[in-house]
């Protein structure tokens, strides 16, 4: 039986919320969800509320991964990608909670924390379920903050942080990269489910075709990296926040669209752009769903408590995969 993780206290967020807040905390709340960091609800006693997030091994379910910024793909987290993005974001006017205190010198925990502003209007994947008709305002003006994201562009790809310094990012493209994990997502699947193992080779073969069907690009926008409804919070104003924004990155607006479409189902429409390239689309298409095979799968073989979900994410993805295979042929 594994042990649960041990989360942190009133007591232990005791320093940080009074450095930040000027007080310390009445309550403490973890809030669910967070497979990266740690985030709590810090309650003062005059009503107050605020975000802490944490960055910690103990907070992060993915347990020891690859931190290669160069790769767009490693893993998104930490204060120091969380810095950068939000820099970043405020400066094209793009809404994030607001930055309230960061501790870059790891003073008042052991580890790295930042402390941001509560928005409590929760996220826009509950306001689409509760109340679609709510939910058009904030909807409209996220396909705004889209259209302010694509029109920010670089001559190169990768993690805002890595391109913003002018470094050199892994691969030679963005579908080059995207092409090259999706083989080795299928290697790694075909280890892990004799329904992959006996289409191995033609999936290979498929990813490669979409690949060799794609022309060459010379600039990439700035991309959340993983925008679904639940990354989306509403402010009292009716505007979208972007949450979880550590992997910010300039990369195709395909990829977004892609992971868009399949978050926000028939939502999606409002959000849709004409513009596309389609040979992309397939290859993003096919490559997210193999990796939201892998991902949870990893992300399984671990602690992480919310596993229903996951293991239902895999094996939905996987359909997908098996779908689009036989749609191919």
């Amino acid at each position: 039986m594994t042990t649960a993780r041990a989360h942190l206290t009133r007591d232990d967020l005791a320093p940080l919320a009074r450095a930040a807040l000027g007080r310390a905390p009445a309550t403490v709340t973890r809030l669910r969800g967070g497979s990266k960091k740690g985030v709590y609800r810090l309650a003062l006693d005059n009503g107050r509320t605020a975000i802490a997030y944490v960055w910690s091994p103990e907070e992060d379910y993915w347990g020891p991964a690859d931190t290669d910024i160069r790769d767009p793909f490693a893993h998104a987290s930490g204060l120091g990608l969380f810095l950068s993005a939000h820099d970043r974001l405020t400066e094209l006017g793009v809404r994030t909670p607001r930055l309230l205190f960061a501790d870059e010198e790891a003073e008042y925990l052991p580890v790295f924390a930042a402390v941001v502003e509560d928005v409590r209007g929760g996220s826009l994947e509950m306001l689409l379920r509760s109340d679609p008709g709510a939910a058009r305002v904030p909807l409209a003006r996220l396909a705004g903050t889209l259209g302010v994201l694509r029109e920010c562009t670089a001559p190169g790809y990768g993690k805002a942080a890595l391109v913003e310094e002018g470094a050199k990012p892994l691969g030679t493209s963005c579908e080059q990269v995207v092409a090259d994990r999706a083989v080795r997502d299928i290697v790694e699947l075909a280890e892990r489910d004799p329904r992959v193992r006996e289409v191995r080779q033609a999936l290979s073969e498929r990813v490669r075709e979409l690949y060799d069907a794609v022309e060459p690009r010379e600039s990439a926008s700035l991309v959340h990296g993983e925008l679904g409804p639940d990354h989306v919070l509403v402010t009292d104003e009716g505007d979208p926040a972007l949450i979880d924004i550590e992997g910010l990155m300039y990369f195709d607006a395909e990829w977004e669209h892609v992971f868009l479409r399949l978050r926000f189902g028939p939502a999606y429409d409002v959000l849709r752009t004409a513009d596309l390239d389609e040979d992309r689309m397939e290859l993003y298409r096919l490559a997210m769903h193999l990796n939201l095979v892998a991902g949870p799968l990893r992300l399984l073989d671990g602690d992480f408590p919310d596993r229903e979900p996951m293991r239902d994410i895999a094996e939905s993805s996987l359909r997908q995969v098996l779908s689009l295979l036989r749609g191919a042929s």
